[in-house]
């Protein structure tokens, strides 16, 4: 019984939408003018987020300014606007270390620790054991090539050796401040960067 009667209504649009035709034009042009409007905005968004993100600067004032999460946000846009598509912020409770995790164009895994400081160079130092975690972590849990600790403000003597004996980089206020500015990207800006996994168009 069901079924007939469910035959009977398919047969009873069918025979309608003969009779009507013009309605199934209708609705076939409304959805191409959805799925079209749809796209443009998709691709307007795109073009909009790749200009911004050539155009992308930062002051220090500006950074020294910012929530700490947001200074990771500024972070991951930085690496975004060098080329590295796939750059997101991962920091918050367990992330082992890991603020923003990004590959550049010449395939290396970039793992960055964030850390931000209100009063930028007046704040407190960024110390051996900030850098003693990232090197925990880095490469054995988030498989880092290049394994990075960002400050808006100062690192201490000893955390500086304890970097380059353990093969950590590290960009302080003054290495932030032209990287921001965006005359370079990070890559060329910091000695030691491994060699590139791949080729690519920027080598």
């Amino acid at each position: 019984m069901a079924a007939a009667v469910g035959i009977t209504l398919v047969v009873m649009v069918v025979n309608w939408l003969l009779a009507h035709w013009w309605v199934l034009v209708v609705v076939l042009v409304l959805a191409v003018l959805a799925v079209a409007g749809w796209l443009y905005n998709r691709q307007q968004r795109a073009q909009w987020e790749a200009v911004r993100a050539q155009g992308l600067r930062y002051g220090l004032p500006q950074l020294d300014a910012l929530h700490h999460a947001r200074f990771e946000d500024a972070i991951r846009d930085l690496m975004r606007r060098d080329g590295c598509r796939d750059a997101q912020r991962v920091g918050g409770r367990g992330d082992l270390g890991a603020d923003v995790k990004a590959t550049d164009p010449f395939g290396r895994r970039w793992v960055i620790q964030c850390k931000h400081r209100r009063n930028g160079a007046q704040g407190s130092a960024v110390g051996t054991p900030d850098l003693q975690v990232l090197n925990g972590t880095a490469r054995q849990v988030h498989g880092a090539d290049v394994a990075v600790i960002v400050t808006n403000g100062r690192v201490t003597g000893p955390a500086v050796a304890f970097a380059k004996q353990q093969r950590l980089h590290v960009v302080d206020r003054q290495t932030l401040a032209v990287w921001a500015s965006g005359s370079r990207p990070l890559w060329e800006l910091l000695r030691a960067v491994p060699s590139p996994r791949r080729p690519s168009s920027l080598s």
